[in-house]
């Protein structure tokens, strides 16, 4: 099965605390924090080195015609992130909102294929932030996963929604416990932000001062001694509290996969545009990653993601033996140039959908 990915986030620091408990290392820290005004001058440590990369893992812009060529015959399901990837990063999360003219791309292009949201955000508030009912949403990692109510046949029912799928949902108790004690907890320490997002807990550091960061750390790992069952991942300035079970983006992927592919859900009106996969991770350059449906070579998934979570989602299809330090081998640099690409998608399928009417 073939897949292209395209992230934003390159860093690809040592793995994230996976057993309950915090890697209070500053360097940890600062390397699964990439700010996103300046190059990655910390990742190419010369010229040579960032050519290298960039060839290697060049714009899905410049590369979209190979892209398209390499894609025929597929059809496409578009798996997006929110933060980073559909809105800039900012510094607080409640503000977060995507431009009328992205949404406007997203929409579009939901039109043509299946499309979901699969954020680490509460499944609710990525919806109140994209306000687009035809699509899926996959909230706190995936732990909550909620599409449109459609029959099988040609297209989506808008406006109603029906819940999927919400693996943890025996962890929102504790969950609710450890957000009140991280609230209290963090109260002394400045610019720090503790959001619920309902299957899991996001402490977020961005406007807290570097000299705070390992305390903060030590304040989220002291809360969850008393809770064996939850485990702390690391994203962009953000510590996040979810539960232990073997679930991620990459699970919820193969959900929403597995599910489109068996019920036709969306199955949208026209031909289908298609691209072709094999893509990987950056800093601020978004990966972007083609997969297909659950265990179906027809269909060809589009995953764009920025943060380190979303490997799980382009490590799903990246089985070789070869270790990698990222998935994905195509790149954006920011959301302006996914915006440029969704829309270039949707172009080429709409061109695609009248030729064939014409001819029918």
């Amino acid at each position: 099965m073939h897949s292209i990915q395209i992230s934003a986030d390159s860093s690809n620091i040592g793995g994230a605390p996976n057993s309950g408990r915090i890697i209070a290392s500053l360097e940890s820290m600062r390397a699964s924090s990439p700010t996103h005004l300046k190059a990655p001058t910390g990742l190419l440590t010369d010229d040579d080195d960032r050519l290298s990369w960039m060839r290697d893992h060049p714009s899905a812009l410049n590369m979209f015609e190979e892209i398209v060529g390499m894609s025929k015959g597929k059809q496409i399901a578009m798996f997006l992130d929110y933060d980073g990837t559909l809105s800039p990063i900012v510094d607080d999360p409640e503000v977060a909102f995507m431009s009328e003219a992205m949404r406007e791309a997203v929409r579009d292009v939901a039109q043509y294929f299946p499309t979901a949201i699969v954020s680490g955000r509460c499944k609710d508030k990525v919806f109140g932030f994209v306000q687009l009912a035809e699509l899926y949403y996959a909230g706190s990692h995936g732990m909550d996963i909620q599409g449109p109510e459609a029959s099988i046949g040609t297209k989506c029912t808008r406006g109603s929604k029906s819940v999927l799928f919400q693996p943890a949902s025996e962890f929102l108790l504790m969950i609710d416990e450890v957000y009140k004690a991280l609230v209290e907890k963090t109260k002394a320490i400045p610019g720090a932000k503790v959001e619920n997002n309902r299957f899991c807990v996001s402490v977020h550091f961005r406007c807290v001062d570097e000299k705070r960061w390992v305390g903060l750390a030590e304040q989220v790992g002291s809360v969850l001694k008393g809770y064996p069952k939850l485990r702390v991942t690391q994203g962009r300035k953000v510590l996040e509290i979810r539960s232990s079970i073997k679930w991620d983006k990459g699970k919820a992927l193969e959900f929403l996969l597995d599910s489109l592919g068996k019920l036709h859900i969306c199955k949208p009106q026209g031909r289908r545009l298609n691209l072709k996969p094999n893509v990987r991770f950056d800093e601020f350059l978004l990966p972007l990653l083609l997969t297909g449906f659950a265990d179906s070579e027809d269909v060809l998934p589009v995953y764009i993601g920025d943060d380190r979570t979303d490997e799980d989602a382009f490590k799903r299809e990246d089985r070789g033996s070869i270790p990698k330090d990222t998935s994905a081998s195509y790149s954006l640099r920011e959301p302006l140039e996914v915006m440029e690409f969704l829309k270039r998608v949707f172009a080429r399928v709409r061109c695609a959908t009248a030729a064939s009417s014409q001819h029918a």
